[in-house]
């Protein structure tokens, strides 16, 4: 059934996909390709009240809302001279390699959300998706993990000073939100919230539940570091004994939401053992509270997500039919046409239903604490580290 009176806001063209730090790497924009074709051949994008809204590149006094004047200055020079290498500014390493253009769709990318947020906070759209943003990495002068601007942050930023007060940020990716919680660590009208596999075992080693905010803004930064090998049980458990409890006492005014699927067990490059039908489970979640809390307001973007065909393309198109207010049946088949171009195109059987036949269920905290199992020890050191700067009993 379709969410009434639903609007959604989705940042898109084709230009998105010339953020390529070029063969081999792992952000393959095709990921992004594949999975706008796979929402089309679905129907999503055809839905009434979704709007496919080319971005335009966000100007320089945006992007310094959060990025230095010289980082940006260096981005614009390593795009003119890809050849350039530019430690200082992580420009140039293997994991952010220069390419022509590189300012150019970066700056359109942060746009993208720019414009969603907007949407959202001005009331013209009910959500607002980018897949092309998440890139939680980058910090404010320095290029980071893939990324080169900070989509999110920015948009984050653009909310504040249009007058936000309570904005809250949940990243599910399965690396750290280490970009976002960095600009935000000071700053007590942005929760941030990032789920993520055990710093201990994966880049950028950073995101312990001590992690909690500033003085200023303590208990503002919320840290769940989930063991490697966590399927959708365990996952789902911590995110529900600590997301929803947080965000009702928080009571944002909009939720921005990181939508990373590289906790998938598929993923090459990571250790978490999610399915689609976790991650989607997570999606529905995300959108029932944005409406329970905050009137609907709720921008979504991408994130990490490296198994680019059997993954990437699926759970993001479950996103945005959530998005849209028309979830899809996870038994539904995956359109003909588009497993034939998936083929064509370069020869890889793609997946031939929208699940991984998982249920995505999980049991709840308040069923009882395991001191034995990690996943609960996880829980549990988050939730004593957080729970009471914010008038919670951690329930231990």
């Amino acid at each position: 059934m379709v969410e009434p009176d639903t609007t959604v806001h989705v940042s898109w063209d084709d230009e998105l996909t010339s953020y390529n730090f070029g063969p081999g790497h792992p952000m393959d924009p095709v990921r992004l390709a594949l999975t706008i074709r796979l929402a089309r051949d679905l129907g999503i994008l055809d839905l009434p009240g979704v709007h496919v809204v080319p971005p335009e590149a966000a100007p320089d006094d945006v992007l310094t809302s959060v990025h230095t004047p010289d980082f940006v200055a260096a981005v614009r020079a390593a795009s003119a001279d890809t050849s350039r290498l530019d430690l200082s500014y992580g420009l140039g390493t293997g994991d952010v390699p220069c390419f022509e253009g590189m300012h150019d769709v970066s700056a359109k990318i942060v746009g993208g959300t720019v414009a969603a947020a907007r949407a959202v906070w001005e009331r013209s759209t009910t959500h607002a998706a980018n897949i092309a943003g998440g890139l939680h990495h980058a910090m404010p002068g320095l290029a980071s993990g893939f990324c080169v601007y900070n989509d999110v942050a920015v948009g984050i930023q653009t909310l504040l000073d249009a007058g936000a007060q309570r904005i809250a940020y949940v990243d599910v990716d399965v690396h750290h939100g280490d970009g976002v919680q960095a600009v935000f660590y000071d700053d007590p009208r942005v929760l941030t919230i990032s789920l993520h596999e055990s710093p201990q075992t994966l880049f950028p080693g950073t995101g312990h539940p001590s992690e909690v905010g500033s003085r200023a803004a303590e208990g503002a930064a919320v840290n769940v570091a989930i063991p490697p090998g966590t399927g959708d049980a365990g996952w789902l458990r911590a995110f529900h004994a600590v997301v929803p409890p947080l965000l009702r006492a928080w009571q944002p005014q909009m939720l921005v939401t990181q939508h990373g699927c590289d906790s998938h067990l598929e993923d090459p490059l990571a250790h978490l053992a999610l399915t689609v039908d976790g991650q989607r489970a997570s999606y529905a979640s995300l959108h029932a509270l944005a409406h329970e809390l905050c009137e609907g307001r709720w921008l979504a973007t991408g994130g990490g997500g490296y198994a680019l065909v059997d993954v990437v393309p699926r759970a993001w198109t479950h996103l945005l039919a959530i998005a849209a207010g028309s979830p899809i049946d996870p038994q539904t088949p995956v359109p003909a046409a588009w497993r034939e171009y998936v083929r064509a195109a370069g020869g890889v059987v793609a997946p031939s239903r929208m699940t991984d036949g998982a249920k995505g269920t999980y049991t709840a905290w308040e069923q009882g604490f395991d001191p034995a199992d990690a996943v609960d020890q996880a829980i549990r050191a988050t939730r004593s580290a957080v729970f009471p700067l914010h008038g919670l009993d951690p329930g231990l």
